[in-house]
């Protein structure tokens, strides 16, 4: 059986799609190249890979038996030539494939499609102004893939609408409308992975080939065995991206956590890093923008720290606090703005007042790792954790005062991440290490207790100030 798991996910909000994607046309010279640099960029990992390694190959072909007889069994293919081999090359084959908009066009195509078949897969390529997409980042055995599904929640309908394939193991995604080559918002997502660089691709188009843009590169930092060259100056991390926010407030900016102990922050209309922060001690694993103030960013890592930081200067102006484990999410209450929630690895969740040093409650959620930590969009107190524990559990979190209100082992082994939908209040996405997406409902927990309590609860509205503008009395109570 292929092991498959979902590492990473992001709800894109209903009616932002283009209702008709366009499609790529790849021409012949475009192919080349791309294969070309794909091509490269293998042979420079394979060097940096070789050049790590602690362990002669001369060693181990030294105490192999049959060595010259396998040499001679290969010998017929001309391996070694492989390359210079018209009747080998990729670029003449797949090049050479001609795409037709229509079966109908097609030559080779006897046998035409029923016309009501073409008319459901026509009307299954476009998106409904009632359709949420899902965009789902999966790692299979040699393979990673970036899928985007359509979930219409009123037709309870789900299908991968288009995919594409990753360069690298994807770990983080971030949906954003910002778009600096158009003066009208866009529909992309940042894709983290286990290489420096952080790809941005474009959801309004399917049969991408490559990323619109890439921030960064995807090298790691040159092996301490390598000799120095001179070089241009790295742009960007120098290591994995393990996660990504998006500013809605400042659209243009973009914040990336990484393995290289750093936060970066990305100015997406020039495409370079304006600010580096280091006040970590170690991998930082998760982060997110404040949702009413736009300066204001919290970070969590391995070093077990949640950071504040104001990023007017954030060098200077951030604040720290020490939870029990690695902290694994960490994301901030869009219902009470001086609070937020965090994560760790042991198995807590921490709800921290921004304004005190010590957190509100610390629960005991799961026996392992919360990996995924997710408030209802418009319900407030309705808090959904996942672990690698294999289960979902739904709290009620409201007057700082946390119950278990229902739990379920959602049978897809450890589950990775979880989110919340942007336009319904019970709806929320996970991904497990088996069975890719579920998109669950609480309303569909089949227990009264929790549909009674959180169904009718008022739904406030968002608040319009920033919290350093609040006072306590306009703080909505949760």
């Amino acid at each position: 059986m292929t092991s498959s798991v979902v590492t990473c996910l992001a709800w894109v909000p209903r009616g932002v799609a283009k209702a008709v994607p366009d499609k790529v046309q790849v021409d012949k010279e475009e192919l080349q190249r791309l294969i070309k640099e794909t091509s490269n960029s293998l042979k420079e990992l394979e060097d940096e890979e070789k050049e790590e390694q602690d362990v002669e190959d001369v060693e181990m072909e030294g105490g192999a038996t049959g060595g010259e007889d396998a040499e001679d069994d290969l010998a017929e293919f001309n391996l070694d030539n492989y390359d210079d081999d018209p009747a080998g090359s990729l670029i003449g084959n797949l090049a050479s494939l001609t795409v037709y908009a229509s079966n109908d066009d097609d030559p080779y195509i006897t046998v035409k499609e029923d016309a009501e078949l073409e008319e459901e897969e026509r009307e299954d390529f476009t998106i409904k102004s009632s359709d949420n997409l899902v965009i789902v980042g999966r790692a299979e055995e040699d393979c990673s893939i970036l899928e985007v599904y359509i979930y219409n929640e009123d037709e309870k309908v789900q299908y991968v609408h288009h995919d594409l394939i990753l360069p690298a193991f994807p770990l983080a995604l971030e949906w954003m409308n910002f778009d600096p080559g158009e003066d009208k918002p866009g529909n992309l997502v940042a894709v983290g992975s286990v290489t420096p660089g952080i790809d941005i691709w474009d959801l309004d188009v399917v049969d991408s080939l490559e990323p619109v843009v890439t921030l960064g590169s995807h090298k790691k930092k040159p092996s301490k065995k390598k000799k120095k060259v001179s070089a241009p100056p790295r742009v960007g991390h120098t290591d994995a991206v393990l996660d990504l926010s998006w500013n809605r407030l400042v659209r243009n900016i973009l914040a990336s956590a990484s393995a290289d102990r750093t936060v970066a922050l990305w100015d997406l209309s020039q495409g370079k890093p304006v600010t580096t922060l280091s006040q970590h001690k170690d991998k930082v694993q998760t982060l997110e923008w404040h949702p009413f103030e736009a300066q204001s960013l919290l970070s969590g890592g391995f070093d077990k720290h949640a950071i504040l930081y104001d990023c007017r200067s954030p060098k200077d102006s951030h604040k720290s606090w020490v939870l029990s484990g690695e902290v694994e999410r960490v994301m901030w209450n869009h219902f009470s703005p001086f609070h937020f929630l965090a994560s760790t690895d042991d198995g807590f969740v921490y709800n921290v007042d921004i304004r005190t040093d010590k957190p509100v409650f610390t629960l005991s959620a799961h026996p392992q790792a919360v990996t995924g930590l997710s408030l209802s969009s418009a319900v407030p107190g309705c808090l959904v954790t996942t672990s690698s524990d294999k289960t979902l559990k739904v709290w009620d979190i409201q007057d700082n005062k946390p119950a278990l209100m229902f739990q379920k082992e959602m049978k897809m082994g450890g589950l990775t991440c979880a989110r919340s939908c942007p336009d319904s209040p019970f709806l929320f996405a996970m991904g497990g290490e088996k069975d890719s997406l579920r998109v669950w409902s609480v309303m569909d927990s089949g227990n009264t207790a929790v549909q009674t309590r959180f169904e009718g609860r008022p739904r406030p509205q968002l608040p319009t100030q920033t919290p350093s503008e609040m006072t306590s009395a306009d703080q909505p109570e949760m």
